[in-house]
């Protein structure tokens, strides 16, 4: 993804009415810049790799978070997003998933930021989703994730070279491949099949944080902290 793909997304979500609020003052890919930097700052060399981060607090002016307030929400899926992608590039390891907050800071002047950041260790399992190409996530949990065209799919795709019931995303201990946190993917007999990196899958095969999955002609990346 990467922060140019971040500005633009957020550039999207501030069109129309809220456009006029972010013409001037802090930007939020300031505060991407802000995140991957204060990851960089506080890394450790570990022997299971380069540890980073995992939880940020960002701090803005009452003014700059009364601007932000209607895509709050999103502002933080999408500063998740940099910190696993920044990761990923930078191939560093976090010990819990990752967490973003936004608080107020009473003492600051527009424009100013801080963002903090921990290594907070989680004794639950790995946090592990689906991203689309657009920026969507969905959540993964103890339930599989049908992939497909039906309404009643848990990721519905509007992708014509997509099967009404193409592809499930499921807990790999269901089929043996066992491990806490770890899932698998499988196709469901599609028409046009299911790859994993580039590569037709015939059987369910276990995913790692990053992989790609081709559904038709839709990409999925499956990120897991």
């Amino acid at each position: 993804m990467g922060l140019q793909q971040f500005e633009r997304r957020l550039e999207r979500m501030v069109e129309g009415v809220f456009a006029r609020a972010f013409r001037g003052g802090l930007q939020p890919v300031e505060i991407g810049r802000r995140l991957t930097r204060e990851m960089d700052l506080r890394r450790t060399i570990a022997p299971r790799g380069t540890l980073a981060p995992n939880d940020f607090v960002v701090t803005l002016s009452a003014s700059d978070r009364n601007r932000f307030s209607a895509i709050e929400d999103e502002l933080v899926t999408e500063l998740v997003s940099v910190a696993h992608e920044h990761a990923k590039t930078e191939a560093y390891v976090f010990i819990g998933p990752v967490s973003v907050a936004i608080e107020t800071g009473e003492d600051l002047s527009p424009g100013m930021v801080l963002v903090t950041g921990e290594m907070v260790k989680s004794d639950e399992p790995p946090e592990a989703r689906l991203v689309l190409p657009d920026g969507r996530t969905i959540t993964l949990g103890s339930a599989p994730v049908t992939i497909g065209r039906l309404p009643e799919c848990g990721l519905v795709l509007a992708d014509p070279n997509v099967s009404r019931q193409h592809a499930e995303v499921r807990p790999a201990a269901a089929s043996g491949l066992a491990g806490t946190g770890r899932y698998e993917v499988s196709d469901m007999g599609s028409t046009n099949g299911t790859k994993l990196n580039g590569i037709p899958i015939v059987a369910p095969q276990a995913l790692k944080d990053g992989d790609q999955v081709t559904v038709g002609a839709t990409t999925i990346r499956f990120e897991q902290a």
